[in-house]
């Protein structure tokens, strides 16, 4: 498949292809491009679903379809996103038969998530707006606001925060229509947590506090343990990250499926590190990765890792990490990708190599002021201005960062646990 780089983007479904083009070049890129050829071809196929292409001729559709099915005959068992192609495919031609194109819901949502778990958010954003235009009224409630909820999530992590709110917005309308109390909480969960994104903390906190009573309240046990965890990260973000990490640790304990739990308990090892408890955040960090979280949760804990071991003065500890993070790096969304190249930049700096850092703290810079991450722009400048000041400034800066900032005994009670937790097979 041949299409120039510079028209792919007036195409339908042209990040698919966009991740071919790149592929290509690297090791392993063969396999790569074929996924981002065939998901391209699968979602081309479900596009002739849509109510604007029902004129189309069925004889099309089969043709296409038969066409789509052989190129993927030797690449089904390839790999996770091979199977998920697959079976788009299949349930696309089941729908084509039966008329119905709630048949393809199910693969589409696996897709996205798929995804999403793989960083790949703008590809995850793009199947969730093929299924969007695919089921349009067609949709159940249900599958509306979980569509909706679901783009809400991608854009925010995208920093698309306009597209988030509004699309969390959309949620809570159709969940209050319906009756759905359950989705109405997550709505307001997810748009105040881009109301932090955004920077906006007084309003984010005010907005999760009364969510986290009205959670209680109704005993939705899921909706609480997402306000306490957001709640947290609000906390950290406002300066107390004392009171945020016992919030993320009850967090943990309420969630019930494994990959939020261990997205809890790696904001507990972010919150350790703040406050001192290195060992703690190592503990933590260790099993989100040990226990084989998403792709995402798994890139942030390596970055901390990273981080905690130039802390340390490890340096041995602090290459391992940076090595197993420039594997990640190709899929790293922009505010991850930022916090990595400041951080192994503040390594660099921590062992006397100040060009390199520099260096490194220029592509996060880059990459925040891209992205319009102001947060991150305003904490990259000011660690590169300390850049200028001498070595022993710079150790004495990073002794101070180990002295612990609390020691409440709500920060030991949770140290403890997860001391336990780590200890346990």
């Amino acid at each position: 498949m041949s299409v120039a780089h510079t028209e792919l983007p007036s195409l339908s479904h042209a990040v698919f292809l966009e991740r071919a083009a790149h592929a290509l070049p690297l090791p392993g890129g063969g396999s790569e491009s074929r996924l981002g050829q065939g998901a391209f071809l699968a979602l081309r196929l479900i596009d002739l679903l849509a109510p604007e292409r029902e004129s189309a001729h069925p004889d099309a559709f089969r043709y296409q379809c038969a066409a789509t099915e052989r190129f993927f005959s030797d690449l089904r068992a390839t790999s996770t996103e091979g199977a998920h192609l697959q079976a788009l495919v299949v349930s696309a031609g089941d729908a084509q038969r039966e008329g119905d194109v709630r048949l393809l819901l199910p693969g589409l949502f696996a897709y996205a998530h798929f995804l999403e778990d793989e960083m790949r958010l703008k590809e995850a954003l793009d199947v969730l707006g093929t299924l969007g235009r695919v089921g349009g009224k067609r949709l159940s409630a249900a599958d509306a606001v979980a569509l909706s909820l679901r783009t809400g999530r991608v854009n925010r992590k995208l920093n698309h925060f306009d597209e988030a709110e509004a699309a969390y917005a959309e949620a809570g309308r159709i969940a209050a229509s319906a009756g759905d109390g359950h989705s109405e909480l997550l709505s307001r969960i997810g748009q105040a947590h881009s109301l932090l994104g955004r920077g906006n903390l007084p309003l984010a906190e005010t907005s999760l506090t009364t969510t986290l009573t009205d959670s209680q309240s109704a005993g939705d046990r899921t909706a609480e343990a997402l306000a306490e965890h957001v709640l947290a990260a609000v906390l950290q973000h406002r300066g107390s990250p004392d009171l945020g990490l016992v919030h993320a640790w009850r967090a943990f304990e309420l969630y019930e499926d494994d990959d939020s739990r261990l997205r809890a308990l790696g904001d507990v090892g972010l919150m350790l590190l703040v406050v001192g408890d290195v060992r703690g955040a190592e503990q933590a960090l260790g099993e989100v990765v040990r226990r084989g979280a998403s792709a995402d949760l798994v890139a942030n804990a390596l970055i901390e890792l990273m981080h905690c071991a130039s802390l340390q003065g490890d340096h041995v500890g602090f290459e391992r990490w940076r090595g197993r993070c420039k594997d990640r790096m190709a899929n790293m969304p922009p505010n991850v990708l930022a916090d990595y190249y400041l951080k192994a930049g503040i390594g660099e700096a921590r062992f006397g190599r100040f060009q390199r850092a520099t260096r490194l703290m220029d592509k996060a810079l880059q990459v925040a002021e891209k992205a319009a991450i102001h947060e991150f722009v305003f904490k990259i400048e000011r660690t590169r201005a300390g850049l200028r000041a001498c070595a022993q400034a710079l150790d004495a800066t990073s002794r101070a960062d180990a002295e612990p900032v609390t020691q409440s005994e709500a920060v030991r009670e949770v140290s403890a646990s997860v001391a336990l937790l780590a200890e346990q097979p």
